[in-house]
């Protein structure tokens, strides 16, 4: 056993290994929740990981996301988790895009054969119903972060169907969006029971918090840890999902 390895192979035999070493997941946002995520899945083995985000990191995400440093403001995301990952893990194979997600780049990720996997850690309404709509249809399988801001009790987090969400505004949106177009709402979500706390009201969100094409919205506040778990929960999902298959 190598010593990167170890410790997981103790839990997952040679045979779980190899088949996360062969194993290829797409992560879609690289904020708190993705870069978390991806962090995991590479610590525990995933062999090639796609990284997809056009952001570069700012001041703002410095309270909850680890690619965050002064010394990395400014850069895209996209390169800064690559080198991250790469110092974690040199043997992993990371493919990045940086690049925003719409609805036809959705529908080319959905039926991508070489992906095993989706993470949706988007925080766009838009691109994220196109995903997962993309998804549903091809049977990608996906597992979708819904709200992590303005929470602070990480006892409420939990993973469940997302016709079966509670206390959260994001997931009724999508599930508005979903229904309209007529699309499914039998897949896996991160999300938090806990009642959310008000955010700024939408006249006071700065431009650079917005993605292109999306509508005005509220800035959410965040914690430290609320999206690091989130993201970790989702890397559980996936693990456990590609050990059984």
């Amino acid at each position: 056993m190598s010593g990167s390895c170890a410790r997981t192979e103790i839990l997952l035999g040679q045979q779980g290994l190899a088949r996360l070493a062969e194993s290829h997941v797409l992560i879609a946002g690289l904020g708190g929740v993705g870069g978390a995520c991806a962090e995991a899945l590479c610590r525990a083995g995933v062999g090639t990981l796609t990284l997809v985000d056009f952001d570069v990191v700012s001041k703002t995400d410095l309270n909850r996301q680890l690619i965050a440093l002064n010394s990395t403001l400014g850069l895209p995301k996209v390169n800064v988790l690559t080198d991250r990952l790469h110092d974690i893990n040199p043997d992993t194979v990371v493919i990045k895009r940086n690049e925003f997600i719409d609805r036809s780049k959705a529908e080319a990720i959905s039926i991508d054969d070489k992906l095993d996997f989706i993470a949706d850690c988007i925080d766009a309404i838009t691109c994220k119903t196109a995903l997962i709509d993309s998804c549903n249809q091809s049977g990608k399988p996906i597992i979708s972060s819904m709200g992590a801001g303005g929470r602070l009790d990480p006892t409420q987090v939990k993973i469940s169907r997302m016709d079966k969400t509670e206390n959260c505004a994001l997931a009724r949106e999508i599930r508005k969006q979903l229904r309209r177009i007529k699309s499914s709402l039998e897949f896996p979500v991160v999300h938090s029971t806990e009642l959310q706390i008000k955010g700024l009201p939408h006249q006071e969100v700065a431009a650079s918090d917005l993605a292109p094409a999306s509508r005005p919205r509220a800035v959410n506040g965040a914690i430290s840890y609320m999206p690091n778990i989130f993201g970790l929960m989702m890397a559980g999902h996936i693990i456990q999902t590609l050990l059984k298959s």
